[in-house]
C-alpha cells in the first residue's frame, strides 16, 4: 500500500524541465523540428551551424529541395545564387519552426557581415521580407546579430524599425550594457563558452555556483533588473544541467535538447535562484558607455574578445559549409 502511494506520488510530481517553466521562458536551441515537439519550448533558436547539421538530415531534404527549386530561375552569379538559396533555407527552417513553437524564431545573419552595420540591417530587411512572404509577421521573428559594436548599432536601426534582435555571441557585461542602451530586444550571452575558455586558461572544473559563464549572466540579469532595462536576457550555449538551474528564474533560457531531455526525467525540486527583488540589492554600478570606452572596455576583457572572434569564425566556417553542400545540390 504505502509502495503504491509513494510510486503515485513520484508520478504525479513535476520534472525539472515543467518546474522551470513555471518562472523562466524556456526556448529550444535546435533546427530539429522532432526535438521541438518532445519539448514544448516558447521559442526556438537557430544559428548557422544547427541549421547545417539539420539541412544534412535527410528528414529534412524537402526544405533543401523547396529553397533551391524556389531559387532555379533567379538571373544571378552562381555566389549571389547561393547566399539567396541559404537565405531562403534559413527561414523556411524558421516557417515550419513556427508551425510548432507558440513563440518567436531567431534567424541568425552572416557571420561575414558582423563588422558592417548597413549590410547587417540590409539582411534583416530581407529576412522580414521573405517571412512575410509565408505570411509571418515581424513580431514572430528576432534577428541573430553578432554583438560587435558594429551589430549593436545594426540592432538600434532595426529596433526603432519595430524589428526586433537577437544580440548574440555574447561574453561580457560591457557587451550587454551596450545592448541595453541601444534598446535591444533580447541578448545571449553564452554560459559554456565562458566556462570552456576558463577552464582552458586554468585547468581546473568550476561547480555550478562558481561558474563563470553563470556568474557572468547572473551579474548581466541584475543589471538589467537594477537599472530598468527592458531588453530580455536570454542564457545560451550551456554545458550541464547545473548551469541551467543556477540561472532558474532568467527571463529565458535557450537549452540544447539533450539538456532539456535530462532536465525532463528529473524530479528533483528546482529552486528560483534569479529574480528582479534579488537583482535590486546587487552591488552592481551603472556603466554609461560610448564607441571609445565600449571598444576599450571589451579589448580589456581576454576572454569576451577570444570567444566573440573564435564564435564569428566558426559561424563562417559552417556557413561556408552549408554554400558547399547547397552548391553540390545545384
Amino acid at each position: 500500500m504505502n509502495t503504491a502511494s509513494t510510486a503515485t506520488t513520484s508520478a504525479a510530481s513535476p520534472n525539472q524541465l515543467d518546474q522551470l517553466k513555471t518562472f523562466t521562458k524556456v526556448v529550444a536551441d535546435t533546427g530539429d523540428f522532432v526535438s521541438l515537439k518532445e519539448f514544448a519550448p516558447l521559442d526556438a533558436t537557430t544559428n548557422p551551424s544547427l541549421i547545417l547539421k539539420a539541412a544534412l538530415m535527410p528528414e529534412y531534404k524537402f526544405l533543401v529541395e523547396k529553397a533551391l527549386a524556389d531559387n532555379k530561375s533567379a538571373s544571378l552569379s552562381r555566389s549571389a545564387l547561393l547566399g539567396n538559396i541559404q537565405d531562403h533555407l534559413l527561414v523556411l527552417f524558421g516557417v515550419e519552426i513556427l508551425k510548432i513553437v507558440p513563440g518567436r524564431v531567431s534567424t541568425e545573419t552572416d557571420a561575414n557581415l558582423s563588422f558592417d552595420t548597413a549590410a547587417l540591417v540590409v539582411k534583416a530587411h530581407k529576412f522580414i521580407d521573405l517571412y512575410a512572404k509565408h505570411g509571418i509577421t515581424r513580431e514572430r521573428i528576432l534577428i541573430k546579430i553578432a554583438t560587435t559594436w558594429e551589430g549593436i548599432r545594426a540592432a538600434e536601426i532595426l529596433q526603432k524599425e519595430g524589428i526586433n534582435c537577437n544580440l548574440t555571441l555574447l561574453f561580457s557585461l560591457v557587451q550587454a550594457v551596450a545592448c541595453a542602451q541601444a534598446g535591444a530586444k533580447l541578448i545571449s550571452p553564452f554560459v559554456g563558452r565562458i566556462l570552456d575558455w576558463h577552464k582552458a586558461k586554468t585547468g581546473k572544473d568550476f561547480p555550478a555556483a562558481e561558474d563563470p559563464g553563470v556568474l557572468s549572466v547572473q551579474a548581466i540579469y541584475a543589471y538589467y533588473k537594477k537599472f530598468g532595462h527592458a531588453t530580455e536576457v536570454m542564457g545560451a550555449s550551456f554545458r550541464n544541467v547545473g548551469e541551467i538551474l543556477e540561472l532558474a528564474g532568467c527571463d529565458l533560457l535557450t537549452i540544447s535538447p539533450n539538456l532539456l531531455a535530462d532536465l525532463k526525467k528529473d524530479q528533483a525540486p528546482v529552486v528560483r535562484k534569479l529574480s528582479p527583488q534579488s537583482a535590486a540589492a546587487n552591488p552592481i554600478q551603472r556603466m554609461d558607455l560610448d564607441e571609445k570606452k565600449f571598444r576599450w572596455l571589451f579589448n580589456e576583457d581576454a576572454m569576451a574578445t577570444e570567444k566573440t572572434a573564435e564564435g564569428i569564425r566558426n559561424f563562417h566556417a559552417d556557413a561556408l559549409k552549408l554554400e558547399k553542400f547547397l552548391a553540390e545540390k545545384l
